[in-house]
C-alpha cells in the first residue's frame, strides 16, 4: 500500500518512500497550477513581482484605455488651460486644455508599441544573424560581425537619431529607427551560444541521421539559445521605451496629434516647468515606472532562466 511506504527500513523502502513523497509533489503542483506558480514567483522574487505589476498597470491601460477614461486625449478646451489636478481632471489639464491623465493611458498605447515591435524586430533579425553567422563561421562570419561591430560602435540614442532623421517621424519608422541599434547585442549573444552548441553530440548526432544543415539550427540549435535572449530583450523593451521617448522629446520620434509621452515633456518642460509642474511630473513619473518595472522583471527572469543564477 502507498500509506506504508514510508514506515519502512531497508533501502528499498526508502526508495519508495522518497519515489511516494516526490509523486504526491508533484499531485500537488499539478493541483496548484497557474496560482501556484504565481505564488511561488512571488515569494522567491518580490521585486520581479513588483515590476511585473507594474508593467501589468501599463498594459491594462494601454489595452481598455478607451474604458478608462473620460476625455478624448486630442480634444482641446481653451478654458482649463492649464488647469492644475481636481476630482474632475486627476492629473490637470496642459496649455491646450487637454486632459494629461487621458493622455498618459493613451500615450502607453504608443510607447508599448514601440517598445515591444522595435524589440520583436529586433530580436528577429539579431537572432537570425547571429545564428547564420555563428553556425556557418567563415568569411559568413566574419562579413556578419564586421557589420555588427559598425553598428555597435554608436551608442543605442545616437544610431537611433541617425535613423529617425533619415526615415522622418512616425510611428513605423520610430520602430524601425530603435530596433536597428539593438540587433547588434542579440546577435552577439546567439553567435555565442551558437559556437558552443554546434560542437556538442546531438548536433553530430542529427547530421548523422541525415538532417540537413539549415534544419538543425532551426530546429535544435536555436531553441537551445532563447533563454538568455528572453532575459536581454526584456532589459531592451525598457532601453526601446526610454529611447522613443527621447526621440520625441527631439521631435524626431511620435509626431502630432498622437500622444506621446516624450512629446508631452518637449511641449512642457521648458515654459511650464515651474507654473504647471504636473505637465512634467505625470509624463516623467510614467516612463521612469515603466523603464523600472521592465528592469526588476528582466533581472527576476534572469535568475529563473539562468542556472548560473539559481542556489
Amino acid at each position: 500500500m502507498p500509506g506504508d511506504a514510508p514506515v519502512t527500513v531497508s533501502d528499498s523502502g526508502i526508495e519508495i518512500a522518497d519515489a511516494y513523497a516526490a509523486d504526491l509533489k508533484r499531485a500537488g503542483l499539478r493541483k496548484s497550477g497557474l496560482r501556484g506558480a504565481i505564488g511561488h514567483f512571488f515569494l522567491r522574487h518580490p521585486l520581479g513581482a513588483a515590476g511585473a505589476i507594474i508593467m501589468g498597470v501599463f498594459v491594462f491601460g494601454a489595452l481598455f484605455a478607451d474604458l478608462i477614461t473620460l476625455y478624448d486625449p486630442l480634444q482641446t478646451n481653451a478654458p482649463l488651460s492649464l488647469t492644475p489636478p481636481s476630482r474632475a481632471h486627476w492629473m490637470g489639464a496642459d496649455f491646450m486644455g487637454r486632459d494629461i491623465y487621458s493622455r498618459i493611458v493613451y500615450g502607453a498605447r504608443i510607447s508599448l508599441a514601440v517598445g515591444i515591435g522595435s524589440t520583436l524586430l529586433g530580436c528577429v533579425f539579431g537572432a537570425a544573424i547571429g545564428l547564420t553567422s555563428g553556425y556557418l563561421g567563415g568569411w559568413v562570419d566574419l562579413l556578419a560581425q564586421r557589420i555588427i561591430d559598425i553598428l555597435q560602435a554608436l551608442p543605442l540614442l545616437v544610431l537611433a537619431l541617425v535613423m529617425a532623421a533619415a526615415l522622418g517621424p512616425s510611428l513605423r519608422n520610430t520602430i524601425i529607427a530603435i530596433a536597428i541599434p539593438l540587433i547588434p547585442s542579440v546577435a552577439r549573444v546567439i553567435r555565442s551560444n551558437t559556437l558552443a552548441l554546434r560542437e556538442l553530440p546531438f548536433v553530430e548526432a542529427a547530421r548523422a541521421i541525415g538532417m540537413s544543415e539549415a534544419r538543425i539550427a532551426v530546429r535544435h540549435v536555436l531553441p537551445n539559445t532563447l533563454a538568455p535572449v528572453i532575459v536581454l530583450a526584456t532589459a531592451q523593451l525598457g532601453a526601446a521605451i526610454l529611447t522613443e521617448a527621447s526621440l520625441s522629446f527631439l521631435g524626431l520620434g511620435i509626431p502630432e496629434p498622437y500622444p506621446s509621452w516624450g512629446r508631452m515633456l518637449s511641449e512642457s518642460a521648458a515654459e511650464y516647468v515651474r507654473t504647471a509642474p504636473w505637465l512634467v511630473i505625470f509624463p516623467g513619473l510614467a516612463i521612469s515606472l515603466t523603464v523600472f518595472g521592465t528592469n526588476l522583471l528582466g533581472d527576476a527572469l534572469r535568475d529563473i532562466l539562468d542556472p548560473r543564477q539559481r542556489s
